[in-house]
C-alpha cells in the first residue's frame, strides 16, 4: 500500500446548552473531553485508490443525519477495505439494514463502523457462515474478545459491496470518538487526499413567521424564495430564516451536506450550524432543524442539537420592528474552507399580527406532558417529545366499512422525538383472530401503511413517532412468493425469489433445500430479493432439488411455496 499516514490535530469543539432563554436554550462554547492519548491521531485511507465521495458527514436524511462518509468504489464491489490504523475488530454483523458490517476499535482513541460490505475475509468469513447455519438466520452478530482479531494499519479487513439499504456500490465509514461516543466527521483525517475547490451553493431561502408573532409578505405562513428574489420581501414581528444549500466537489456530480452555515443580520451574527459531530441520540433532532431540505437558522425551544448555536439571545429568531431594510447575509463553508455568500433584504412593514386561534385541548406545549382523549382515541405525548408548541388541526371521519374511525391528529406531519403511546378503539370488531388488526398511517392521498400495534380490550395500542392521520385496518391476505429466472438457478448456482406483501410487509422468511435449512438472505434491501448461493457443503451437487420457502407478513399471514431445479 502506497498511502502514507495522514496526521491531523483534533480541534473539535462543541457547544453545550446553558440556561433558558425565552423557554428555549442558550449555548456556550466548551472544549470536548477527548482524553489524554488522542490529542493527535493518524489514519491511512480505507482504499489504495484516489478518494471520491458519494456522500459526506451529516447530510440530511429521513429522521437522521448521515453518520459518516460514503467512499465511491468505481461502481464495483469487492474492493479491498484496509484498516485505518492499529487496533482490533470489535463487532461483526450481518443485517438487512446495513448488510455486512465490521466494527474496528483503534488504539488511537477512535473506532469505525464499515457498512454495506460484500464479504468478510479469512476466519471471520468462515465463522459468520457457520453461525448463520447454526442459528438458521441470515442476520447474525458476533462480539469478539479484544485479542481475537488484531489488525494493523493497511491490513485488508473486508471487501466493499452494495449490501443492505444501499443504492450502489460504496463503503460507508462511520467514525466514533471513544471518549465521548460521538459520531465525528472523518474527513479531516483524509484532507491531504481530497481534491475540492468548489464552495457550497444555495438553491433557495425560506422565512418562518412565528405563530401569532410574525408575518411575511402580509401572511402568517412560511414562504420560500429564490436565492436572488426578484420581488421585495416584507415582514413584521418575529421571524426565522432558513436556507437550502448543497456542497459540491471537483470532478463529480454529487451533492453533499454543508459543513458550516452562518447567518448575519445587519452585520451581527445571529446563528451558526457546524456539522462536525453528534451523538446517536441526537439524530431525530434533524426533524426540528430542517424543513424538507431547508436548514433552519433558528433553534426551536425543544431542540437540544449541539451543532446549532444561536448568538442573538433569541434562539436565532429575528425581530422585525422597524420600517427599514434588514440585511441578511448567509456564509456557507465546506470542511476544506471553500466559502460562498448569499445576500438578501427583508423590508420591515408594519402589519397587523393576529393571535393563534385554538381550543385549549388541542394546544400541545413542548415543555409539558400532553394528553388527548376523544371518543375512541387516547394519546399521551410526554414532555421532551415536541420541539415546539403545536396547535392541532384535529378532525375525525367515518369511512364506510372501516373497522375504526380515521383520526387526523394534525393536517401535516409533526415529528416526535420518541415513540408515544396511542390507542384507537374498534368501531366494528368483526374478527375472531385479533392479530389481523393493525394500526395504519394514512397519507394525504388516502393511502395506508402499517404502523403495527396490538389488540387490547377493544382497542389497538401502538406507539407512534409522528402526529399525523391514523386508523385501524385488517390484513388477512398472505404474502406472495415469485421465483426469478428459475431456469438459470442450476447454471448460476444462485436461487432468487421475490417475496411481496401489499399491506404489513414481510416480517420473516425461512427456506429449505431437500428438507434441510438453506441460507437465504436479503443481500440488498432495496431490491428485497431473497437469495441463496448454493454451497456443495450443504447441497449435494448433481441432481434434482426441491426448494421450499415460507414467508410470513407483519400480521402472521403465511405462504409456503415449492420450486424445483437441477444442479
Amino acid at each position: 500500500m502506497n498511502c502514507k499516514n495522514i496526521k491531523y490535530p483534533i480541534l473539535f469543539s462543541f457547544l453545550f446548552f446553558a440556561g433558558s432563554i425565552q423557554g428555549g436554550y442558550a449555548q456556550e462554547a466548551s472544549e470536548v473531553e477527548t482524553g489524554p492519548d488522542i490529542e493527535q491521531a493518524s489514519f491511512t485511507p480505507p482504499f489504495d485508490f484516489p478518494i471520491v465521495f458519494s456522500g459526506n458527514f451529516g447530510e440530511i436524511r429521513s429522521n437522521h443525519f448521515h453518520g459518516g462518509l460514503d467512499f465511491k468504489t468505481g461502481g464495483a464491489i469487492g474492493k479491498p477495505v484496509h484498516a485505518l490504523a492499529d487496533g482490533h475488530i470489535s463487532r461483526i454483523r450481518v443485517t438487512h439494514g446495513s448488510g455486512y458490517v465490521l466494527d474496528v476499535d483503534y488504539d488511537n482513541g477512535y473506532s469505525t463502523i464499515n457498512r454495506h460490505l460484500s464479504a468478510f475475509v479469512g476466519d471471520i468469513a468462515r465463522r459468520v457462515k457457520d453461525l448463520q447455519y447454526e442459528q438458521e438466520s441470515w442476520e447474525v452478530e458476533i462480539t469478539p474478545e479484544p485479542g481475537e482479531y488484531p489488525v494493523k494499519a493497511g491490513q485488508v479487513i473486508a471487501l466493499s459491496g452494495n449490501t443492505g439499504y444501499s443504492f450502489g456500490p460504496h463503503l460507508h465509514l462511520d467514525m466514533i470518538e471513544s471518549a465521548t461516543g460521538d459520531y465525528v466527521d472523518p474527513l479531516p483525517f483524509f484532507m491531504e487526499k481530497v481534491k475540492d475547490n468548489i464552495a457550497p451553493r444555495a438553491e433557495g431561502i425560506i422565512l418562518f413567521p412565528q405563530p401569532g408573532k410574525g408575518v411575511v409578505n402580509g401572511k402568517q405562513l412560511y414562504r420560500t424564495f429564490p436565492v436572488n428574489p426578484t420581488r421585495p420581501i416584507t415582514a413584521w414581528g418575529l421571524i426565522g430564516a432558513g436556507i437550502r444549500a448543497y456542497d459540491h466537489m471537483d470532478g463529480v456530480g454529487n451533492r453533499y451536506g454543508v459543513h458550516t452555515v452562518i447567518l448575519e443580520v445587519d452585520g451581527e451574527e445571529v446563528f451558526r450550524s457546524v456539522v462536525d459531530r453528534f451523538a446517536y441520540e441526537e439524530n431525530r433532532y434533524i426533524n426540528s432543524w430542517t424543513h424538507g431540505q431547508y436548514m433552519k437558522s433558528f433553534i426551536e425551544p425543544g431542540n437540544r442539537l449541539r451543532m446549532l448555536h444561536a448568538s442573538n439571545g433569541n434562539r436565532g429568531l429575528v425581530e422585525i420592528n422597524e420600517e427599514r431594510p434588514y440585511r441578511f447575509v448567509y456564509t456557507l463553508s465546506d470542511a476544506l474552507g471553500n466559502t460562498s455568500k448569499v445576500r438578501f433584504t427583508v423590508q420591515g412593514k408594519n402589519t397587523e399580527i393576529h393571535p393563534v386561534e385554538h381550543r385549549e385541548k388541542y394546544a400541545f406545549k413542548w415543555d409539558r406532558t400532553n394528553y388527548l382523549q376523544e371518543p375512541g382515541l387516547e394519546l399521551v405525548v410526554p414532555r421532551g417529545m415536541l420541539y415546539d408548541d403545536v396547535w392541532l388541526d384535529y378532525s375525525v371521519r367515518a369511512d364506510s366499512g372501516d373497522v375504526a374511525f380515521t383520526y387526523q391528529l394534525h393536517n401535516k406531519r409533526v415529528p416526535l422525538h420518541g415513540a408515544c403511546e396511542m390507542r384507537i378503539g374498534l368501531r366494528r370488531d368483526r374478527l375472531e383472530d385479533k392479530s389481523k388488526y393493525y394500526v395504519a398511517g394514512v397519507t394525504a392521498r388516502g393511502g395506508k401503511y402499517s404502523i403495527g400495534g396490538t389488540y387490547e380490550d377493544g382497542f389497538m395500542k401502538v406507539r407512534i413517532r409522528d402526529l399525523g392521520t391514523y386508523t385501524v385496518a385488517v390484513d388477512t391476505v398472505p404474502p406472495e412468493i415469485i421465483p426469478l429466472n428459475p431456469g438459470q438457478w442450476g447454471r448460476t448456482g444462485r436461487i432468487t425469489l421475490k417475496a411481496k406483501d401489499k399491506e404489513t410487509g414481510i416480517n420473516s422468511y425461512r427456506g429449505t433445500i431437500d428438507g434441510k435449512y438453506a441460507l437465504f438472505g436479503k443481500p440488498n434491501s432495496i431490491s428485497g430479493n431473497l437469495v441463496c448461493e448454493l454451497d456443495p457443503k450443504h447441497v449435494k451437487k448433481g441432481g434434482r432439488h426441491t426448494v421450499e420457502m415460507t414467508v410470513t407478513d407483519g400480521r402472521g399471514n403465511r405462504t409456503t411455496e415449492e420450486f424445483h431445479f437441477v444442479w
